[in-house]
């Protein structure tokens, strides 16, 4: 098998490893929430009409700015109470952390570290390059 093959093997364990099924628990909630995918459409023409706006340049409104940017502020305030999104949040955070940690051992092998007993740091997101240095 190679490495590629096991890449892919690696993706279905991960498919079927309890954090991703309950990311994609909470991102179908989220998809199927009719309020939380209006709010959210709100949202995205309220930060449309505010970048259209700043960019008139001398032309732009002040007001309509202000009036906008706070209608951006409440609909961002409403779409996170949202119990949908704020589930669908823990989850992705907790995908995020098992990615960082499946990332972090993969980068950790690529500088030569033992694959059976290396663990990244915590925080550890496999690139060296930003890295402050391990512990």
């Amino acid at each position: 098998m190679d490495v590629i093959e096991m890449t892919r093997k690696l993706g279905e364990a991960i498919q079927q490893d309890p954090v991703y099924i309950n990311y994609a628990l909470a991102k179908e909630k989220n998809d199927a929430d009719p309020q939380l995918q209006d709010l959210i459409g709100q949202f995205n023409l309220y930060r449309i009409t505010l970048n259209e706006e700043f960019n008139k340049g001398d032309q732009k409104d002040d007001e309509k700015i202000k009036s906008v940017n706070e209608k951006v502020r409440e609909c961002y305030s409403t779409i996170m109470e949202n119990e949908n999104m704020r589930n669908f949040n823990v989850a992705k955070a907790e995908l995020d952390k098992l990615m960082q940690k499946v990332n972090g051992i993969i980068g950790l092998c690529v500088e030569g570290a033992d694959p059976a007993t290396c663990e990244p740091p915590e925080g550890c997101s496999g690139s060296c390059g930003t890295c402050g240095g391990c512990s």
